[in-house]
């Protein structure tokens, strides 16, 4: 299985052009995924759409017609004349799909700085050989660490409690009924752009190990960067043409897998040449 994360910021290229098919054509060319998750999708926001309103997670369903598309809106608002608009993140997969789930992140007050919403979409698909698999995408704040390492912190509470009710599932209902079984799993990948380096507490929290009831000793979550380069420095994921907002280049967009995938996770690559966003785009392989 081959996943894609990006953070497409709203498909605006350095180039300035808004194009979400370019991202479809980069995203394509760079594998055949069976999961691309993006961060920074946009509907209503003339603003980071150049001028445009267009509803781009509409755009990209049309361009990926063998996919399903599921959009998780962190920020979803009407302007002074009534005009919607929304943001957040994007999962988009030819998997089969069971479960979805829109967690919203932290939010704690820190009026020195600009912030925004945020929020986890969290998809689990049917992956072949590997059964349920929670698929979560996330984008952190940028501006404020608070917050951030509050997100951070949040990310790692639904992980271990995903865990648990895999190891210990509520009693079922009957077919038919919100209360039905469930496909709870320990098996997730969790990826996005966390706006942190790793050398930052945040990063390290993530990986802390944990217990669940239930479950046989410790669990946690693995960078799978770390899992195939070892000690090899990350490729940077921003900034990497223009450093507009870092000084240089830096890797803030990572993938993660839980315990029960660390001997699977077989590839994970950085595309560097695209100039398609201000972020470059990771391919990670799971067999």
């Amino acid at each position: 299985m081959k996943l894609i994360t990006w953070n497409s910021q709203a498909c605006r290229g350095l180039d300035g052009s808004v194009r979400p098919e370019r991202i479809v054509a980069t995203a394509r060319a760079l594998a055949d995924f069976d999961v691309l998750c993006l961060q920074e999708i946009a509907a209503g926001y003339p603003g980071v759409q150049g001028g445009g309103r267009d509803d781009q997670a509409s755009a990209l369903q049309r361009l990926l017609p063998q996919y399903q598309v599921f959009f998780g809106a962190a920020v979803d608002e009407w302007d002074e004349a009534g005009q919607r608009s929304r943001f957040g993140n994007l999962i988009a997969t030819r998997l089969p799909p069971l479960q979805l789930q829109h967690h919203l992140l932290p939010y704690p007050p820190d009026p020195g700085v600009t912030s925004m919403p945020r929020i986890c979409t969290a998809l689990t698909v049917k992956a072949p050989g590997l059964g349920p698999l929670r698929i979560m995408t996330t984008h952190l704040e940028y501006y404020s660490h608070r917050q951030r390492a509050a997100q951070a912190q949040r990310l790692r509470e639904l992980h271990i409690e995903a865990c648990a009710l895999a190891a210990q599932p509520p009693r079922a209902d009957e077919p038919g009924s919100p209360s039905r079984p469930k496909p709870h799993t320990a098996n997730a990948l969790l990826c996005g752009d966390f706006n942190m380096p790793p050398t930052a507490s945040e990063y390290t929290l993530l990986q802390e190990p944990f217990t669940v009831p239930g479950s046989e000793g410790e669990q946690r979550l693995w960078d799978c960067w770390r899992l195939v380069h070892a000690a090899r420095a990350h490729a940077p994921t921003f900034c990497v043409h223009e450093q507009r907002y870092e000084p240089e280049p830096v890797a803030f967009d990572f993938v993660f897998a839980s315990d029960s995938l660390e001997a699977k996770v077989r590839a994970i690559a950085v595309d560097a040449a695209t100039t398609a966003s201000d972020h470059q785009p990771v391919v990670v392989e799971i067999a």
